[in-house]
């Protein structure tokens, strides 16, 4: 890798860290919020959801404009407006505003990780980057693990104002490295015929079916849930008419129709981080109800998931530039069916060992899947659309949390148990069977070579 590459590469890194960093680091301060503007536990959480709903939205928005304005000026404009943020925000009057400024953070952050594809989509060509993508996965798995430990100095040290403080450190540095560092973009259309071309009401009616589904999942179990779910599917139908009509679609049926290898990328996404945080939400509160782990103890067992995916990494990088992505999609999903199936011995006196070496287990689909998905995504979406794919490959990932949080919320209601745990690891086992058969009839060979 040229040391030109290099530069674009740590540029663009750290740019990624901080929309997972800030999804994360906030679990910690909900109480300290709860205090400050004298709301309930319940209504803080909106601090958290109204993150995830705007990011759903916002990542394949700004993939789309990055594609249409220019990956660089987005990316620089969003870790700029994200740097505001976190200088403002801390001093919201109300818990309103503090929403909103949560809201806008997501959708500022949300400009990085599609911009960054675009980046790097530009210097590398057709040719998969594996190891560009694999620093990306890295640095989004690091940031989203670290970030309540973070969050938890910062609130020590400044109240629930030092998780937007923590931010400006980082915003600095990309801002500063991406003006010198990332490269200039090419001539691109004038901006009002670019501003043509983003399709605004296509974007509206994304949102109008998205958010309402998101939503639906988490008030599962309540009146207002079918409420929300019975406006998607009219939502639905017109944001198909619109796109399908429309000569520059934000949501381009056209494409997904022509290559439904990219349908099948964004499925398997959600399937996968569906398993993954069913396991990472689900074991620590089966581990403190039932199995007579302090929330200490609990948090440590399940961190050697986050710390093995970013150890096979590097591992799944190389196998797939040297093999392609589904031989490492095909050993990911296998040690995911081996974990979920090993999650139906788990009871309330399993060894510590035992459960720490299921955790292992747990860890690796995380490594191997996601970049190969990423490496296949890259490798089959057009140039033009590379930006706006990347962006609606991070809205799966919120469909499959959300869909987690749903599931844990819908066995979990009257209190954990053993019996509910095993019903969870049942429906993973399917879902992981389902994702093995899908990635052995992926297509054979992508296009890799060695990193640029």
């Amino acid at each position: 890798m040229t040391s030109r590459n290099w530069r674009l590469l740590v540029a663009i890194v750290l740019g990624t860290t901080l929309n997972p960093l800030n999804s994360s680091m906030v679990a910690v301060a909900l109480v300290a919020i709860h205090h400050d503007f004298r709301v309930d536990l319940g209504t803080s959480t909106w601090v958290v959801a109204a993150f995830y709903l705007t990011g759903a939205v916002a990542q394949p928005l700004m993939g789309r404009i990055a594609d249409l304005f220019g990956a660089r000026r987005v990316f620089l404009t969003g870790i700029s407006v994200a740097a505001v943020v976190a200088v403002l925000a801390p001093f919201s009057p109300s818990f309103g505003w503090l929403v909103a400024a949560r809201c806008v953070q997501a959708l500022a952050t949300s400009t990085a990780f599609p911009a960054g594809l675009g980046l790097i989509r530009a210097a590398s060509g057709h040719r998969v980057p594996s190891y560009s993508l694999a620093a990306l996965s890295v640095a989004a798995s690091a940031s989203a693990a670290l970030g309540p430990t973070i969050g938890g100095l910062a609130l020590s040290a400044w109240g629930w104002q030092g998780i937007f403080y923590v931010n400006l450190p980082l915003n600095v540095a990309g801002i500063l490295l991406g003006l010198l560092w990332l490269p200039a973009p090419p001539p691109s259309d004038p901006s009002g015929a670019a501003l043509a071309r983003l399709d605004i009401p296509g974007v509206a009616l994304f949102a109008a079916t998205l958010v309402p589904i998101l939503a639906g999942l988490l008030e599962l179990g309540s009146s207002r849930a079918w409420m929300l779910f019975a406006v998607a599917p009219a939502a639905a139908a017109l944001l198909a008419v619109r796109e399908l009509r429309t000569s520059s679609p934000f949501f381009d049926l056209h494409l997904l129709a022509r290559n439904p290898a990219i349908v099948g990328v964004f499925v398997q996404f959600a399937g996968v981080t569906f398993v993954f945080y069913s396991f990472f939400f689900g074991l620590p509160i089966w581990l403190e109800q039932i199995g007579g782990y302090d929330a200490r103890a609990a948090g440590l067992i399940v961190l050697p998931l986050t710390g093995i995916s970013v150890a096979v990494t590097p591992l799944a990088a190389s196998l797939i530039t040297r093999a392609g992505a589904r031989l490492a999609l095909v050993i990911g999903s296998s040690f995911l069916v081996a974990g979920t199936l090993l999650m139906l011995t788990i009871g309330p006196h399993t060894p510590l060992v035992v459960l720490l070496g299921i955790t292992l287990v747990l860890g690796v689909p995380s490594g191997f899947n996601t970049l190969g998905l990423q490496a296949l995504l890259y490798a089959v979406t057009p140039a033009e659309r590379i930006s706006w794919a990347g962006g609606q490959f991070q809205t799966f990932r919120y469909i499959g949390a959300t869909l987690a949080s749903a599931v844990l919320g819908a066995v979990f209601r009257q209190g954990s148990s053993t019996a509910g745990l095993h019903s969870i690891a049942a429906v993973l086992a399917v879902v992981s069977v389902v994702l093995l058969v899908a990635s052995v009839f992926t297509r054979r060979s992508i296009a890799t070579t060695a990193p640029p």
